[in-house]
C-alpha cells in the first residue's frame, strides 16, 4: 500500500497538471483561435461560435451548458461525474474569463504571437488544444461537454461514441456559416483545426504504445535474437521455415516491439548482418506482457 505522503503528493501532481493541461487548452482557444476566428469542434467551439455571433464571453456559456449537461447526465445515467472533470471545468471556465483580459498574448496584428499565414492559426491552435487534452485525459480528467453527451446518447441509441463526437464537430464547426459575414474558407480552417487536433491527440497519446511486427530473416539470427533479448530485453520467437530458392531450413525472427525502439533494433540488425532482410508491419494491438493488457470486460474471479 502506498504510503499516506505519497499518496497525497500523487494526488496534487494530478491536479497540478490538469492545471497546467487547462492553460495549454484555453491558451490554444483565446490567443489563437477565437481571435483569429477560427472554431474547432465539441463544446468549447459552440461556446466560441455564440461568442463570435452574439458577443456573449466563452466563459459564461461554457460553464452553464456544462451544469447543464452535468445535471441531465446524472439524473439519466443514474452517476455523478469524477471530481477531476468538474476541477478542469472550473478552472477552464475561470481561465476562460481571465485569458482574455491579457490583450498581448492574443496573436493578433502588432502582437508576439502574431502569424501572417492565416491557415497557421488552426494548425498551431489545434495542435495546443490536443497537447492540453492530452494532459488532462492522462490524469483521469475531462473537459466535460460533448464526452457527456455522448455518454447520454449512447445509452438509448447503439451508435460508437466516436461517430457521436465525429457528428457534433461536423455540426458545430459547420454552424459558423449562420455568423454574418463568415465564409466557406472560415468553415475550412475549422476543419482543419479539428484534423490537427485528432491527429495530435492520437499520437500524444497513443504514439509511445502503438507498436510495430519485425520479421527478420538472417544468417545471423542467433546474435539478433541474443541482442534482442539481452539488450532490449524484449521476447524473440524463431519460426521455421524454408527458403524455396535454396530449399535450405531457415530460421525467421519474429519481434514486436514499441514503434520507438524500430530505429535501435534496425541499427543493431544492420551492424550484425548487412544482408539481413526485414519486414516492418505496424501492429494495432498487441496484448500480453511487456505490452498491453487484454480488456475483454469480465472481472477475474477472486
Amino acid at each position: 500500500m502506498r504510503p499516506p505522503k505519497s499518496k497525497a503528493l500523487a494526488v496534487l501532481q494530478d491536479y497540478g497538471l490538469i492545471l497546467f493541461g487547462c492553460f495549454v487548452y484555453v491558451i490554444s482557444w483565446t490567443s489563437f483561435m477565437i481571435p483569429g476566428g477560427v472554431v474547432n469542434g465539441g463544446l468549447t467551439g459552440l461556446c466560441a461560435i455564440i461568442e463570435l455571433g452574439t458577443g456573449l464571453p466563452v466563459a459564461y456559456s461554457y460553464i452553464v451548458i456544462n451544469a447543464i449537461l452535468i445535471i441531465v447526465g446524472s439524473i439519466i445515467m443514474g452517476r455523478g461525474f469524477g471530481f477531476k472533470t468538474i476541477f478542469a471545468i472550473l478552472v477552464n471556465t475561470v481561465l476562460f474569463r481571465v485569458m482574455p483580459l491579457f490583450p498581448a498574448l492574443q496573436a493578433v496584428p502588432g502582437n508576439f504571437l502574431f502569424v501572417e499565414e492565416r491557415i497557421l492559426i488552426p494548425i498551431i491552435g489545434g495542435l495546443l488544444e490536443a497537447v492540453g487534452i492530452s494532459i488532462i485525459f492522462s490524469r483521469g480528467g475531462s473537459t466535460g461537454g460533448t464526452d457527456i453527451l455522448a455518454i447520454v446518447i449512447n445509452k438509448f441509441w447503439p451508435v460508437s461514441l466516436g461517430l457521436v463526437f465525429v457528428l457534433c464537430d461536423l455540426v458545430i464547426i459547420a454552424s459558423i456559416l449562420l455568423i454574418p459575414g463568415k465564409t466557406f474558407s472560415d468553415m475550412i480552417y475549422g476543419y482543419v483545426a479539428m484534423i490537427c487536433f485528432s491527429l495530435g491527440v492520437d499520437y500524444i497519446t497513443t504514439g509511445r504504445k502503438s507498436s510495430v511486427q519485425l520479421l527478420v530473416f538472417s544468417d545471423n539470427y542467433e546474435k539478433i535474437a541474443d541482442y534482442v533479448n539481452k539488450v532490449m530485453n524484449r521476447g524473440v520467437t524463431a519460426l521455421s521455415a524454408v527458403g524455396w530458392y535454396t530449399r535450405k531450413d531457415k530460421k525467421v525472427l519474429l519481434i514486436m516491439v514499441r514503434k520507438y525502439e524500430t530505429s535501435q533494433i534496425t541499427r543493431a540488425i544492420k551492424d550484425i548482418d548487412p544482408k539481413a532482410f526485414v519486414s516492418i508491419s505496424p501492429a494495432t494491438g498487441v496484448f500480453g506482457e511487456g505490452f498491453e493488457e487484454m480488456k475483454t470486460g469480465i472481472k477475474k474471479k477472486k
